[in-house]
């Protein structure tokens, strides 16, 4: 693994994290959209991404330290992708499809973490800015998908070698 294009490779996740969360607070201070509750997870999500990522480039491990902070990234990446496709469900879905999902949160748990759910999916399911078509969950998604690519480069650049050191036999 050439440890050096992976450090690289990690700042630069660091920096479209750290652009990412700045759009959505300009977003929300200067624009004045307000996020919901699966926005607000989302957000924490990509900052840990950007944790992670900072944290992988300035600590320069070795392998095994490499693999660790993949692992994590892709972990983080994948639960934040979760939570993003949830909420492009949510804004894609209709009334009909969503009674049966209410119904069965309801039938878990009743009380006041039902009625909260009610309330914060119905202003999750609200598509209120859009760029180039695309409603700022679906940015989200597009964005988790590609930190959840990214450390799986090293990882399978890694495997690759060490697939075709294990192919090669010397006679």
């Amino acid at each position: 693994m050439h440890l050096a294009r992976t450090r690289s490779l990690f700042f630069l996740a660091f920096l479209t994290c750290a652009l990412i969360i700045a759009a959505v607070l300009y977003l929300q201070h200067v624009v004045g959209l307000e996020p919901c509750l699966l926005c607000l997870s989302q957000r924490a999500a990509m900052v840990s991404c950007g944790v992670l990522t900072l944290a992988a480039a300035c600590h320069s491990p070795g392998v095994t330290g490499w693999h660790r902070y993949c692992v994590a990234l892709l972990m983080v990446a994948l639960v934040g992708a979760a939570m993003a496709g949830f909420q492009v469900w949510l804004q894609t879905a209709s009334a009909d499809e969503l009674i049966p999902v209410f119904a069965a949160l309801d039938s878990l748990s009743p009380g006041r973490w039902s009625d909260s759910f009610h309330v914060n999916a119905a202003v999750c399911a609200q598509i209120t800015w859009s760029l180039f078509g695309l409603s700022l969950p679906e940015w989200s998604l597009l964005a988790f998908v590609g930190l959840a690519l990214l450390p799986l480069y090293p990882l399978f650049s890694e495997l690759s070698r060490w697939i075709s050191a294990g192919s090669r036999t010397d006679y």
